[in-house]
């Protein structure tokens, strides 16, 4: 009995048969649908209208025309970012759901909190830094020390007198004050108050005699005259503040370090999934509206690292700062 199926021309089926052994060999990312293929969320595991939230917000727009797709923002705030940072850690590894990591979520929680619940660098992959914050030391007006080498001076003649704030216990502010007491052999009592705007307020009512935290919401107060500043953490000296020397002009380039906020994916996202967001991110960070608007906002552009070269700078960090929490026992909420 005679087939019914039509018959195939010989060149045809060679060519049918060709495109399928091409398509075999193909590697599996080529045959799978291109990224990205729906909207990409940044999950930002703070409030709106946090540090981290506003540059989270500031990336969005023009991340989405670079990616080509929507890029959605979820708050997911509690355990100071410990719970959003541990969700996505166990999502699915592509790409489509990245965390905004700082280093409070990413430095501070995992070395002062009992369980976390991730890994900073096992459980996820970095793509890039989004954007670095400036440090600055404060004093109250009141405190007589109109230079570093001063208060520096003041602290060590009366120990365990004067007070430091912080946004909380084990707070990234707790932790660069702790740095620089082991740094300076300083005595000194730390204050911890429920996020950054109560500790503004300890501080220009003299409730609190110093701190150590990012100058954006302290500029304008250090501006009108109700805060002095002794330093800054800085590449450079900071351009609204002229006469503030940094860390590394004092002597003390341990203590010039930048506080970083990225964006990080689960572990296990493919190479070629990191690759085209770290692509995307660069290419925005590098545009000179994004770099302005980071200064407007008392952020510098972040550094035009390789996401394997994030990883190890926070692998440094982690261990700078792990041996002085260990050493001062510092325990986080």
């Amino acid at each position: 009995m005679r087939s019914t199926t039509p018959a195939v021309p010989a060149l045809r089926r060679r060519e049918i048969l060709g495109a399928g052994l091409t398509a075999a060999l193909l590697p599996l990312s080529a045959r799978a649908q291109a990224f990205p293929a729906r909207p990409v969320t940044l999950v930002v595991p703070f409030p709106a209208g946090g540090s981290v939230d506003l540059i989270a917000r500031l990336y969005a727009e023009p991340l989405s025309k670079a990616l080509g797709t929507p890029v959605v923002i979820d708050n997911r705030a509690g355990a100071g970012g410990s719970i959003a940072s541990a969700q996505v850690a166990r999502a699915k590894p592509d790409g489509y759901t990245l965390v905004v990591s700082s280093q409070s979520s990413h430095l501070a929680n995992p070395l002062t909190q009992a369980n976390p619940g991730y890994d900073p660098i096992k459980d996820f992959l970095s793509i890039s830094q989004l954007a670095r914050s400036i440090n600055v030391l404060l004093v109250n007006p009141a405190v007589p020390a109109k230079t570093f080498k001063e208060f520096v001076a003041l602290v060590k003649s009366r120990p365990g007198e004067l007070n430091f704030c912080s946004a909380g216990p084990g707070s990234m502010g707790q932790l660069n004050v702790e740095l620089m007491k082991s740094q300076l052999q300083l005595n000194a009592t730390h204050v911890p108050y429920r996020g950054g705007g109560p500790l503004v307020t300890a501080l220009i009512s003299n409730e609190v005699q110093f701190g150590l935290d990012n100058l954006a919401p302290f500029l304008p107060h250090i501006q009108a005259g109700k805060l002095r500043a002794l330093a800054v953490a800085s590449p450079t000296r900071v351009a609204a503040l002229p006469d503030v020397p940094t860390f590394t002009e004092l002597g003390y380039p341990v203590l010039n370090t930048t506080s970083w906020i990225g964006l990080a994916a689960p572990a296990k996202t493919p190479p070629e999934v990191i690759a085209a967001l770290h692509k995307a991110v660069r290419t925005v960070a590098e545009q000179p509206t994004m770099v302005e608007a980071l200064l407007a906002r008392g952020s510098l552009a972040p550094e035009a690292q390789s996401p394997a070269q994030f990883t190890a700078m926070m692998s440094e960090r982690l261990a700078l700062y792990g041996e002085m929490v260990k050493r001062a026992g510092i325990r986080g909420e």
